[in-house]
């Protein structure tokens, strides 16, 4: 991977933009992120004891915090006290987004409704994460990503037909949550900077992103009365598609998706007369029968080691890789002359390799301008921009 600094004075395209960030654990950090990566100024107002994130250690090392925390400024404020409160309202007075991901009503029993909010700053964009959503039946239930992985349907149809529903072993309902979160908290904060409109409330719940992710699974029941299921590495939607295992015991992903790929695919492994086979000569026929095909695959791959099937495949023009782990994959060249992955210095580590800035921009891209704050690092220099001549919270 490639070595980095941090670009403090980097330009970016969210320049300008004051994030104040509640949240806290993965989704409305993931959100922020993004933001943050972009140039956004995102303020985390955090507790006296801090982010859960920064207790959620690795040998020690807050790692996570470490990634998720980037390009960020820390203060620590209770809402509950006079002075956090004063700090608080001329944050919000200050701000163009905020952020908070507690259970719907905990902002309101502070005090900081959305009325009350956009009472301060008319313009404001409110982004609320939570489990369920702000309105249903179900708003007030505890929410947490593992929950709505299970309710939502990923983990019936996750892992393989012979075993259990299986849950994501990432914070996945959350990721997703906070991706579709800062989509759009950037489109009503376009209403406001470009039609002229007034702030408004973001309502993101982490249940319906995930489930927009599985696709048609309800228009497939209509359809046909199947209700889709758990196909371990394969889909019922098109074959060959796999992981296959090579002589030295690694695994290749294949997907023959389209029906020259498929052709071409069985060409390369010698068969092409299996092209003509009644089994597989259609998507169709190849679903029906992709254990089948599957196992003519198998026994070719089988032969070679994994950079011998990939350098063969590589020159028949088949859609074949490698299946990498996460840390195999920072040393690929794709990812290494792309600067997927950097590296930047840390005082805890010997270095703290991070994804880059996600998605590229031509010609505004953002950047890794800072580290990860230390809890309340940044309240002397945040206070001094609010005009602040002594600390209210002392």
């Amino acid at each position: 991977m490639q070595k980095a600094d941090y670009a403090p004075d980097a330009r970016c395209p969210l320049d300008g933009v004051r994030v104040i960030d509640m949240s806290h654990l993965v989704a409305g950090n993931m959100l922020t992120q993004v933001l943050a990566d972009l140039g956004a100024d995102v303020i985390k107002i955090e507790p006296p004891q801090g982010d859960t994130l920064r207790a959620w250690k690795e040998n020690g090392v807050a790692v996570q915090w470490k990634v998720y925390g980037r390009n960020k400024r820390s203060i620590a404020i209770d809402l509950k006290h006079a002075g956090g409160r004063r700090i608080f309202e001329a944050l919000v007075r200050s701000g163009a987004i905020l952020v908070e991901n507690f259970r719907p009503g905990t902002l309101e029993k502070l005090g900081y409704g959305p009325d009350v909010l956009l009472g301060l700053n008319p313009a404001l964009v409110i982004t609320r994460l939570s489990g369920w959503g702000q309105t249903g039946p179900y708003r007030d239930r505890p929410g947490f990503g593992t929950l709505v992985e299970a309710f939502s349907g990923f983990a019936h149809k996750n892992g393989f037909p012979d075993k259990p529903p299986a849950l994501p072993n990432l914070g996945l309902a959350d990721s997703v949550a906070g991706l579709y979160g800062a989509a759009a908290t950037l489109t009503a904060l376009r209403h406001v900077e470009v039609a002229g409109g007034s702030g408004q409330v973001v309502d993101v719940s982490l249940l319906e992103p995930i489930y927009s992710i599985l696709g048609a699974d309800a228009a497939v029941h209509r359809a046909s009365g199947r209700i889709p299921s758990r196909h371990g590495n394969s889909t019922p939607l098109s074959s060959p598609r796999n992981l296959y295992r090579s002589r030295d015991d690694k695994y290749l992903a294949i997907s023959g998706s389209t029906q020259a790929m498929t052709e071409r695919l069985l060409h390369a492994i010698g068969r092409p007369e299996l092209i003509a086979d009644p089994r597989f000569r259609t998507n169709a026929d190849r679903v029906a029968h992709a254990e089948a095909l599957d196992r003519e695959i198998q026994a070719f791959i089988g032969l070679r080691t994994l950079d011998e099937n990939l350098a063969y495949f590589g020159a028949a023009g088949v859609t074949a890789g490698p299946v990498h782990d996460g840390v195999t994959v920072t040393t690929d060249p794709h990812m290494i002359e792309r600067g997927s992955v950097l590296e930047f210095p840390d005082d805890e580590l010997s270095g703290l390799p991070m994804h880059a800035v996600v998605p590229r921009l031509s010609q505004t891209p953002g950047a890794i301008r800072r580290p990860a704050p230390a809890l309340d690092e940044h309240a002397a220099e945040i206070l001094r921009e609010l005009g602040f001549e002594q600390d209210p919270r002392q």
